[in-house]
């Protein structure tokens, strides 16, 4: 009985910590995106955006207008390694249309 009982527990132990490696791990939706592959509207509008960034000065009125430093909005152009919260992405999407329409509201 003594070796049963033994068999038993080492079968149960075995079948839980199997189980526990089966089990699927969640991806986690608390990590945040990067700019990449993965992001491929993100990359259209931050082509957009670097297409009207060129004449000097326009960088930093952006980021003026936005509320954010210089170096924030580098990163989320030329680095690569942030995205902008979604507040900051209406915000952009709203100075580059009335940029296209001919309007810059970041004067």
């Amino acid at each position: 009985m003594d070796l049963g009982e033994l068999l038993a527990a080492a079968a149960e132990a075995g079948a839980k910590q199997v189980k526990k490696q089966l089990k699927r791990r969640r991806r986690g939706s608390y990590l945040t995106r990067r700019p990449g592959e993965d992001t491929p509207m993100w990359n259209a509008c931050a082509a957009l955006l670097r297409e009207q960034l060129r004449p000097h000065g326009s960088k930093v009125r952006l980021a003026r207008f936005l509320g954010i430093p210089k170096q924030r909005l580098s990163d989320y152009l030329k680095n690569g390694s942030r995205m902008p919260e979604a507040e900051t992405l209406l915000q952009i999407l709203n100075w580059l249309a009335q940029k296209q329409a001919g309007r810059d509201i970041s004067l």
